[in-house]
C-alpha cells in the first residue's frame, strides 16, 4: 500500500521563508517533510529507510539545500529485533520446563511428586512437610507452582485440601490424573511370604485391604507412602515392608516384591497445578471451570444455581460442600413456627466449559443472582484419558 506524502506547515513567531527540506517518491515509502525556518543556519535530520541522514541548509535564504552524505546504519539486521509475542507466548510448551520448581507435600518418592513429573518431566521438585507449606512456597515466590491432591476415585475428596483452595489466592492452571500402582517394598533379598507388617499411609493400607489379609500382613500407618518406604531401607528389617510406589523403591533401594496390590484396579488420583497468576482461558481444546460460592436464602435456591449450566447444556463433572467455618450456622426465621438453624455451606463445582465461551459467562452472570459469594478458582485444560 503507497504512502501519500502531505506537507506539514508551521507557524513562526519570525519573519521568515519556507524551504523544502527532502521530496521523495511516495513508492519508496520515504516521507515529504517541509520546515519553517528562522535563521540562516538549521538542522534536520530525516530517517528514512533504517537510515538517519543529515540534511543541512544553505546560509542564505535561496531555495536550495547542500546534502551532507553521512548515513548511520540502524538495525539492519532485523533477526535481531525482539520478536512480538503471541497467544502461544502464554503458554508453556513442553520442552522449556527444566527452570519449573514446584513443590509437593511429603518427601522425594511421593505421589504427589510422581504427578509434577508427569506435568512437568524436568522440572524441579521441592518437598515440603505440609500442604500448607507447598502453597506458601508459591505465595513467597520461593518455587513457580504446586501439585495438591484433591481427590481419589477410591477414597474420595480431600476435605483439607479445598479448604486451602479458598484460604489462599493461587489459580488452579493445570490438573493430573495419575493412575495408582500400589507396591510392596521390602530390602533387597527377601520374600514378600518374609514380610510380616507393613508401613504405609492410612488411605494406601485401606486400598490394599485385601491383598494384605491374603498374606496375612499386620498394619501400620506412616505419615506418608514414601516415608514409609524411607523407613524400611533405613531399618534394614526383613520383616517390615511398605507400600509405595515404584519410584519411592527405586530411590530407596527397595525390592518391589508386587505390583498393583491395590483392592481396585481403577484406582485414580487427580491431582491440581497451582500457580500466582491465572492461566488465560482459550476455546481451541475442551476447559474445565472450577470454581466455589455460597448461597443466599430461599426456597429451591440450590436447585437454582445448578440449573443455570443445564440450562446452558453445560457439564458438571464435580460437586462438593464444605463448612462455612466463619458462618456455620444460619438463622432462618419461619414466621409464625419459630426460627431455624441450618448448616450454612460453601459449594466447591467443576463444569466442562471455557471462561472463554459464551456461555460459560452467561452461566456465571445468572449464577450470581442466587449467591452471596462465589470466586473462580481457576480455568485450565482438562486432561484426556487416551
Amino acid at each position: 500500500m503507497a504512502l501519500r506524502c502531505f506537507p506539514i506547515w508551521v507557524c513562526c513567531p519570525q519573519t521568515t521563508h519556507l524551504s523544502p527540506l527532502v521530496s521523495l517518491d511516495a513508492k519508496r515509502r520515504r516521507f515529504c517533510f517541509w520546515e519553517c525556518s528562522a535563521s540562516s543556519s538549521e538542522r534536520a535530520v530525516t530517517a528514512i529507510e533504517g537510515e538517519i541522514r543529515h540534511e543541512l541548509k544553505k546560509p542564505s535564504g535561496e531555495m536550495g539545500l547542500t546534502q551532507e552524505s553521512k548515513s548511520v546504519t540502524f538495525h539492519k539486521d532485523l533477526s535481531m529485533l525482539p520478536k512480538p509475542l503471541t497467544a502461544n507466548s502464554l503458554y508453556s510448551s513442553d520442552g522449556d520446563d527444566s527452570k519449573v520448581r514446584i513443590s509437593f507435600q511429603g518427601i522425594p518418592g511421593a505421589y504427589s511428586e510422581t504427578a509434577a513429573l508427569k506435568a512437568y518431566p524436568n522440572c524441579e521438585t521441592v518437598p515440603c512437610e505440609q500442604f500448607e507449606t507447598a502453597f506458601q512456597a508459591v505465595e513467597l515466590w520461593l518455587v513457580d507452582k504446586a501439585v495438591l491432591p484433591i481427590e481419589n476415585s477410591v477414597g474420595g475428596s480431600i476435605h483439607r485440601n479445598y479448604d486451602l483452595l479458598l484460604r489462599h489466592r493461587l489459580h488452579i492452571v493445570q490438573e493430573v490424573q495419575l493412575p495408582v500402582n500400589h507396591c510392596l517394598l521390602g530390602v533387597p533379598g527377601v520374600m514378600k511370604e518374609d514380610i510380616k507388617c507393613v508401613l504405609s499411609h492410612p488411605q494406601a493400607l485401606d486400598q490394599c485391604v485385601n491383598s494384605l489379609n491374603d498374606l496375612g500382613i499386620q498394619r501400620i500407618s506412616a505419615k506418608d507412602t514414601a516415608t514409609a518406604a524411607q523407613t524400611v531401607s533405613s531399618s534394614g528389617k526383613r520383616e517390615i515392608g511398605a507400600i509405595a510406589s515404584v519410584r519411592a523403591a527405586n530411590l530407596y533401594g527397595l525390592d518391589i516384591l508386587a505390583e498393583n496390590i491395590q483392592d481396585d484396579a481403577n484406582n485414580v488420583t487427580r491431582f491440581l497445578i497451582l500457580a500466582r497468576e491465572p492461566m488465560i482461558p482459550r476455546t481451541d481444546r475442551p476447559y474445565k471451570t472450577s470454581i466455589v460460592f455460597s448461597l443466599e436464602e430461599g426456597p429451591g435456591v440450590l436447585f437454582k444455581a445448578l440449573a443455570v449450566f443445564a440450562l446452558r447444556s453445560i457439564s458438571l463433572s464435580k460437586i462438593e460442600s464444605r463448612p462455612q467455618r466463619r458462618r456455620p450456622l444460619r438463622v432462618v426465621d419461619g414466621s409464625n413456627n419459630g426460627s431455624a438453624k441450618y448448616f450454612d455451606y460453601l459449594f466447591y463445582i467443576d463444569f466442562e466449559a471455557s471462561m472463554a465461551e459464551t456461555c460459560a459467562q452467561h452461566a456465571l452472570g445468572h449464577l450470581q443472582e442466587f449467591t452471596s459469594f462465589i470466586r473462580v478458582l481457576g480455568c485450565y485444560p482438562m486432561e484426556l484419558v487416551r
